[in-house]
């Protein structure tokens, strides 16, 4: 039982770094380059950035 226990610990493990340092990144890139797209789409809709 000790052997499956540790098993999992490590799995646990691995899979905690994974999300902190490789998913939590990519999906703040990916979600700050669709709000990117979305403003410029957006503006090339409505004729630009408002004029002051």
């Amino acid at each position: 039982m000790a052997e499956t226990e540790q098993l999992r610990k490590s799995e646990e493990t691995r899979s905690f770094i994974f999300l902190t340092v490789v998913m939590v990144p990519v999906l703040t890139v990916a979600l700050i380059a669709v709000y990117g797209f979305i403003v410029w789409f957006y503006q090339m809709l409505v004729g630009g950035p408002p004029h002051h």
